[in-house]
C-alpha cells in the first residue's frame, strides 16, 4: 500500500497508572498479592508473545483460532454484514495489534466485497499500549503481500491506548447514518483475562448499537457486531501444557513482566533496593489450572525473603510465597452462555476449530433481552444434585414478580412485532380464520391489563372505557365447527367500526403509564394503605405480564401463515436475517458428532411430581415474608401432585419434517401441516423469514397438530407420551448438562427459527434440546385433585375443559424464559389445532 498508516495517539481515560496498581498489589495480605496483566505487553513482552504463537506448538489457542480464520474468514465477513453490502465509511476495530496470520485472513475477505473506491469503505483499525510495535505490525501489513490486495478497499491505521481509550474514542452517535457500522474483534481469547464479572462489565461497555431495517423497504438488516475468541474449558492437562511449553517461550513471556515492574519502579525514583527486588533471578514462573474456577493461574514464585518500603510501609514477601500476573478464564458452554446473557448479547453465528478445543462467535446487541437463567450449581450444590437431580433446578429461578426492567423489554418485543412485522394492509386481516383480525391483538394487551389494574385498585378503567367491550377476551373456536366457542368479546363487523389504530396506541401509552405506578404504590406501600393486599397485587403483576408473553407467541404464528408473501408478514425488524447455508452447515456437523449417541431412553416405574403449590386463596395473607421468593403460576399448575407411571422407551428427539415428509408422501396424505407451504410445486418450511427447503428444514422439529403427529407415532408402532411421561422425560434430559434446562433451543427469541434437536454434549456438561417447540401430550386437559379455578381469571383453564384440548409442556423459541423455565407450566391446545410451534415425540410400550 502506497500510504504509510496512520497511528493515533488516544487520550489517556485510566483512572490509575500501572505503578499505582503495581503499589496497591503488593501491598495486599500475603498469598493475595497481585501484579497488574498490562505489565506483560510491553514491547518486548508483545514479540516473545509471538514467539509463542510460532515456536510453540503446545499453545492450541493460536492455531485453533487461526485455522478458523483461514478456513471460514469470507464467512464470518458475510455473516458481519448480514448477507448485505459493506456500507462506507464502516470499521473494523482489532482489540489488540492482531497478528498478521490472523487478522490477514478477515481483511483479505473484507476487501474482496468492499467496492473498489478512491477513499475505501472500510477502516481496519488495531488498537494496542506499544507504540512501536504497533507501527511494526502495521507497517508490515502495508507492505505485505496482503497490502495491494487492501488498496482501495481497506483503509490501516492503528489507535495506540488501552481497551477503555479504545472504547472512548469508538463511541459515537447512535444513529447509523451519522456513524457507519463498527465491527469489534477480540481474538486470543484475550477475553480470559478478565475476571468473569469483569468481562461481562467490559462487554457490556463496548458501543453496540442494535441492528436496524427499514420495514418499509427491502434493505437487508445490519448494524454493529463483536467477534470474540473464547478458549473452551479443555482438559486440565491440555491447558497446563499450553501455558507452559517445553522450550519455555510462556516462561520468557511472563517473566519479561517484571521488566515493566522495575521500570515503573526507576521512574517513579525509587531505591535500587527495592528495584533489585524484583530482578528476575529473584522469582520463578508458577502455573496451574484452577479446576473449581476454571482458570488457568499465571503466578511469579518468590525465591528468597524480601523486606522492601513502598509508601512508607514495610511489605514482606516471604520465600516460596506466590505473586498473581496473570488469569485466563476457560468457558464452558454453560460460562460462554452465561457471559452473553449478563452482557446483553446474541450470538449470531459460532465457528468451532477442527480439534474442538476453541470458537469464534459472531455477536451483536439486540434491540430487547429475554436472558435465561442457567442456575449452575456451586461446588457445594453439586452434591445435592448427585443426590436429588432436580432439587437446585426446582427452585424459583425468576423474581416473584417481573421487574419493571422485564416489562419494559416485553413492551419492546410486543412494538416490534406488532408494528414492525404487520404492514398497515394486514391490520384489518385475519392470518388465521380462528381467531381475530390482528388489529385485535394491539388492542386487546392493553386492555386485559387495564381491566384487572382496574379490578385491583378499584378505580375507574382507563378512557376510552369501551375499549373493554371489544377487546376483553379473544376466541378459541372449536376448529371443527367455530359456531362453538367459550364467552368473549363482542368485536365489529365492518373494519370501519373498529377503533383507529392511533386511538388504540394513545391507549396503549396510558395504560403502560398506570401500570408503571403500581410499582410505585406496591413499593411505597400506599397499596396496603388502602386495603389491598401486597400478595394479590402481586399476583396481576405476574398474571398480566405472562399473558402479555403468551399473546405475543400467538400472533407470532399467526402471522407465520402470512410470511414469504409479497404484501404479507415482514421479517423482524433489526433482527439479523438467518444465513441458512451456513446454519446448515453448523447443524450437520452436530448431527454427524451425535450420532454415537443413544436416541432412545428407557424410563420408569417411577413417581413424578407434577405442579407447584400456589393456592390464590393465601393471596389475602397481606405481605410475603421479608426475603421470600414465592412462584406464581396459573391456576391449572396448583397443587403439587403425584402421579406414577410405568416403564416405557421414549425417543430423545421430536419428529423431524423429514421424516413426517417421507410418511405423508409414502401415505398419500392431502393435508400438509400448517407450518408447510408448497412453492413451484415443492413442498417448503414456513419462517417468519420466508419459506425455506425442506432440505434445510429437515431435521427441525415438526411443528402439526395432535392429530396429525399421533397419527405418525401410530404408524411407527408408538404412541404421544402422556404428561407425567413427558414431565419425566424432560427432568431426565435437564439432569444431563446444566447449560440447558430442557429444551432450550433458542428461548426468549435467541433466534427466531426452531433447528435441529441436540442429543447433547456430555463432556461438556451440555443438555439436550428439542429444538425449540412445545410439545403435545396424550393428555387432555381436566380438572385434577385439587384444582380450583382462578379467581381473578375464573375461565383461564374451565373454559377448556372440553376433551378436545390436551396438555402440552416445555416452550419455543418464541417463548420467554420465566415461562419456559417454570417447571408446572402447562400450557393447551385444542387435538387438531395445526397452527401452534407444538411438536411432539414417539414413546413405546415397551
Amino acid at each position: 500500500m502506497s500510504s504509510t498508516p496512520q497511528i493515533i495517539q488516544l487520550p489517556n481515560t485510566l483512572s490509575s497508572t500501572p505503578l499505582r496498581e503495581v503499589l496497591d498489589g503488593l501491598s495486599k495480605p500475603t498469598g493475595q498479592r497481585t501484579l497488574p496483566t498490562i505489565l506483560l505487553y510491553d514491547e518486548c513482552g508483545l514479540r516473545l508473545y509471538d514467539d509463542i504463537t510460532t515456536k510453540a506448538p503446545e499453545y492450541y489457542l493460536f492455531a485453533a483460532e487461526e485455522q478458523i480464520l483461514c478456513d471460514d474468514a469470507p464467512e464470518i465477513i458475510r455473516l458481519m454484514h448480514g448477507g448485505g453490502p459493506v456500507r462506507n465509511g464502516e470499521i473494523l476495530l482489532e482489540l489488540g495489534a492482531g497478528a498478521l496470520r490472523k487478522t490477514s485472513h478477515l481483511l483479505r475477505a473484507a476487501a474482496e466485497i468492499s467496492p473498489r473506491e478512491l477513499t475505501p469503505a472500510v477502516t481496519y483499525l488495531a488498537l494496542d499500549l506499544e507504540k512501536r510495535e504497533l507501527d511494526r505490525t502495521l507497517s508490515l501489513m502495508s507492505s505485505s503481500d496482503l497490502g495491494p490486495q487492501l488498496e482501495g478497499r481497506v483503509r490501516i491505521g492503528g489507535l495506540c491506548g488501552t481497551y477503555d481509550d479504545g472504547i472512548a474514542y469508538s463511541t459515537y452517535s447512535t444513529d447509523y447514518e451519522e456513524t457507519p457500522p463498527i465491527h469489534f474483534l477480540f481474538l486470543g481469547s484475550s477475553i480470559g483475562n478478565f475476571t468473569r464479572p469483569g468481562a461481562s462489565d467490559f462487554l457490556r461497555s463496548l458501543p453496540l448499537r442494535p441492528w436496524i431495517s427499514t420495514s418499509e423497504s427491502s434493505e437487508t438488516p445490519f448494524g454493529d457486531t463483536l467477534l470474540l475468541g473464547l478458549d473452551h474449558d479443555n482438559r486440565p492437562e491440555l491447558i497446563e501444557r499450553a501455558y507452559n511449553d517445553p522450550a519455555g517461550h510462556t516462561r520468557k513471556f511472563i517473566m519479561n513482566g517484571l521488566a515493566g515492574v522495575r521500570r515503573a519502579f526507576e521512574e517513579a525514583g525509587m531505591s535500587k533496593e527495592v528495584i533489585s527486588a524484583f530482578e528476575e533471578d529473584q522469582w520463578d514462573y508458577q502455573e496451574a489450572y484452577n479446576t473449581v474456577e476454571k482458570r488457568h493461574e499465571g503466578r511469579y514464585l518468590s525465591l528468597s525473603r524480601k523486606s522492601i518500603t513502598l509508601e512508607g510501609q514495610t511489605v514482606v514477601i516471604e520465600a516460596g510465597e506466590a505473586v498473581h500476573i496473570e488469569y485466563s478464564y476457560k468457558y464452558s458452554e454453560a460460562a460462554a452462555q452465561s457471559l452473553f446473557n449478563d452482557s446483553n448479547l446474541k450470538p449470531l453465528h459460532r465457528w468451532t476449530s477442527a480439534n474442538g478445543l476453541y470458537s469464534l462467535w459472531l455477536l451483536h446487541r439486540p434491540s430487547f433481552s429475554f436472558p435465561i437463567t442457567l442456575n449452575i450449581p456451586t461446588v457445594e450444590q453439586k452434591a445435592e444434585i448427585q443426590m436429588e437431580p432436580f432439587s437446585i433446578r426446582a427452585k424459583p429461578q425468576f423474581s416473584t414478580i417481573p421487574t419493571l426492567e422485564e416489562w419494559e423489554e416485553m413492551w419492546k418485543l410486543w412494538d416490534t412485532v406488532t408494528l414492525g412485522m404487520i404492514p398497515p394492509g394486514m391490520m384489518m386481516q385475519k392470518p388465521i380464520d380462528l381467531r381475530h383480525k390482528c388489529l385485535f391483538y394491539l388492542g386487546h394487551i392493553p386492555t386485559f391489563l387495564d381491566i384487572h389494574l382496574s379490578r385491583l385498585l378499584q378505580e375507574p378503567n382507563t378512557e376510552p372505557d369501551h375499549f373493554k367491550y371489544i377487546f376483553e377476551r379473544g376466541i378459541d373456536p372449536h376448529v371443527d365447527d367455530p359456531t362453538q366457542c367459550h364467552p368473549h368479546s363482542e368485536v365489529p363487523e365492518a373494519d370501519d367500526e373498529w377503533p383507529s389504530l392511533e386511538s388504540i396506541l394513545s391507549f396503549r401509552d396510558r395504560v403502560r403509564i398506570r401500570l408503571k405506578s403500581v410499582y410505585g404504590k406496591l413499593d411505597s406501600g400506599e397499596l396496603s394503605t388502602k386495603g389491598i393486599f401486597e400478595k394479590k397485587a402481586m399476583r396481576v403483576l405476574w398474571m398480566t405480564y405472562e399473558h402479555e408473553a403468551f399473546h405475543v407467541e400467538t400472533l407470532l404464528y399467526m402471522l407465520l401463515q402470512k410470511a414469504g408473501d409479497s404484501d404479507g408478514t415482514r421479517p423482524p425488524p433489526g433482527v439479523p436475517i438467518p444465513d441458512w447455508l451456513a446454519l446448515s452447515r453448523r447443524w450437520s456437523r452436530r448431527l454427524q458428532e451425535e450420532k454415537q449417541l443413544d436416541s432412545r431412553v428407557v424410563l420408569g416405574p417411577a413417581d413424578v411430581w407434577l405442579g407447584h403449590d400456589d393456592s390464590e386463596e393465601r393471596d389475602m395473607d397481606a405481605t410475603l415474608p421479608e426475603g421470600v421468593q414465592h412462584e406464581f403460576g396459573w391456576d391449572n399448575e396448583h397443587p403439587k401432585r403425584k402421579v406414577h407411571v410405568g416403564k416405557f422407551t421414549v425417543e430423545r428427539r421430536p419428529v423431524t419434517n423429514g421424516e413426517y415428509y417421507n410418511f405423508w408422501t409414502g401415505q398419500n396424505l392431502k393435508t400438509m401441516p400448517a407450518s408447510w407451504v408448497k412453492r413451484d410445486a415443492n413442498v417448503m418450511v414456513c419462517t417468519l423469514f420466508g419459506p425455506v427447503s425442506l432440505s434445510v428444514a429437515a431435521d427441525w422439529p415438526l411443528m402439526a397438530s395432535y392429530e396429525e403427529l399421533d397419527s405418525f407415532a401410530r404408524a411407527k408402532g408408538g404412541r404421544i407420551p402422556t404428561e407425567a411421561e413427558l414431565r419425566l422425560f424432560m427432568d431426565d434430559q435437564n439432569s444431563r448438562g446444566i447449560v440447558n434446562g430442557y429444551n432450550n433451543a433458542g428461548w426468549g427469541y435467541q433466534r427466531w427459527w426452531p433447528e435441529p434437536s441436540s442429543l447433547g454434549t456430555p463432556e461438556r456438561n451440555e443438555a439436550p434440546h428439542n429444538g425449540g417447540v412445545w410439545e403435545w401430550t396424550s393428555t387432555v386437559m381436566d380438572h385434577h385433585e385439587g384444582y380450583k379455578s382462578s379467581v381473578l381469571y375464573p375461565g383461564y383453564s374451565s373454559d377448556f375443559f372440553d376433551g378436545i384440548h390436551h396438555v402440552v409442556l416445555g416452550g419455543s423459541f418464541a417463548t420467554i424464559p420465566r415461562l419456559a423455565q417454570r417447571r408446572s407450566l402447562r400450557n393447551f391446545y385444542q387435538r387438531n389445532y395445526p397452527y401452534a410451534w407444538i411438536g411432539a415425540r414417539i414413546a413405546y410400550d415397551k
